[in-house]
């Protein structure tokens, strides 16, 4: 029954941990045409975005058409990754003027209640872009958060649905290491670009043993995080794995369905406790896990302090 409770477990986290695979798709309008429609089909944790270049002073509209109430879009700004309109909350029609120039991003999406249960959605997108370019003056160097060289001490995971995959190295060929939840602040290692995207490499400060590499539109900047650092694992008994971290979150995120971080690990030769902090406030949840198999999951709300 433990086994079948934890291979549930693992399904949920694998599934999520899929969700940042995006495919991108340029839209072309056709000759002597402000305008496009666009049909599709979306499933589960897949995202697609449609990037269509314009000009600041332009008016965008944006129709979507869906046969699946969990399926929105967002729209992304040229630079930066807050979206400019947000359609589980504003709806799914948008007309507005376009503030800067560059690359826009029409981003479908399903809700993870929907994604989970791996449903489908057909839609229909109409996308218009009218008016002339206004003649504002160029636009001063980017924000030093959004460069290679530098930038600030720690990223906030933001931007996508669910959570982000950090892989091995800095391209979407290598494989997973683990998925950070939305909100998720790690530390700053420094970017490259790589296959014509800018990848960070990055680590979590609260301690869960990976470092790793994730897609720079995915990240903003963030203040340090506001817990001290946990200790270290325990010296001279091991380390704690990727494998029993990312069970855990898995556990602790299926329990309470809310975003989860590491706030500490303890590793041990009989069950690793590893300590996660749950939704915006971190909430303190306890795991205790052997070699991916997750023991026991507790809320440490009531149990005192940590």
């Amino acid at each position: 029954m433990r086994r079948a409770a934890f291979l549930i477990l693992l399904a949920l986290f694998t599934g999520a941990a899929q969700a940042q695979d995006i495919t991108e798709r340029t839209v072309r309008f056709p000759a002597g045409q402000s305008g496009t429609t666009i049909k599709g089909t979306i499933r589960g944790y897949e995202i697609i975005d449609y990037v269509l270049g314009a000009s600041a002073g332009q008016r965008m509209k944006i129709n979507f058409r869906t046969s699946n109430a969990s399926n929105y879009f967002n729209l992304l700004p040229a630079r930066g990754e807050t979206a400019i309109f947000n359609g589980s909350v504003n709806g799914n029609s948008h007309d507005g003027v376009l503030p800067a120039n560059g690359n826009y991003r029409i981003r479908i999406y399903l809700m993870r209640n929907a994604a989970r249960r791996n449903e489908t959605a057909n839609y229909s997108l109409s996308v218009s872009i009218r008016g002339a370019a206004s003649q504002a003056p160029p636009s001063s160097n980017p924000d030093y958060a959004d460069g290679l060289s530098g930038g600030p001490d720690y990223w906030e995971v933001y931007g996508t649905p669910d959570t982000l995959n950090i892989r091995s190295g800095p391209s979407t060929k290598y494989r997973v290491l683990i998925a950070f939840p939305v909100g998720t602040v790690v530390q700053n290692l420094g970017c490259r670009m790589s296959g014509g995207q800018r990848w960070c490499k990055i680590t979590q400060p609260g301690g869960t043993g990976v470092t790793g590499w994730a897609a720079g539109r995915y990240l903003r900047e963030a203040a340090a995080p506001s817990y001290a650092k946990p200790p270290a694992a325990n010296s001279g008994a091991g380390s704690v794995s990727a494998e029993d971290t990312g069970a855990c979150l898995a556990a602790v995120a299926a329990t309470t369905n809310n975003s989860v971080t590491v706030l500490s690990s303890e590793f041990s030769e009989a069950n690793t406790m590893i300590m996660i902090g749950v939704g915006p406030d971190r909430a303190p949840w306890r795991c205790l896990v052997s070699r991916g198999r997750v023991a026991e999951v507790m809320s440490m709300t009531n149990e005192g302090s940590l």
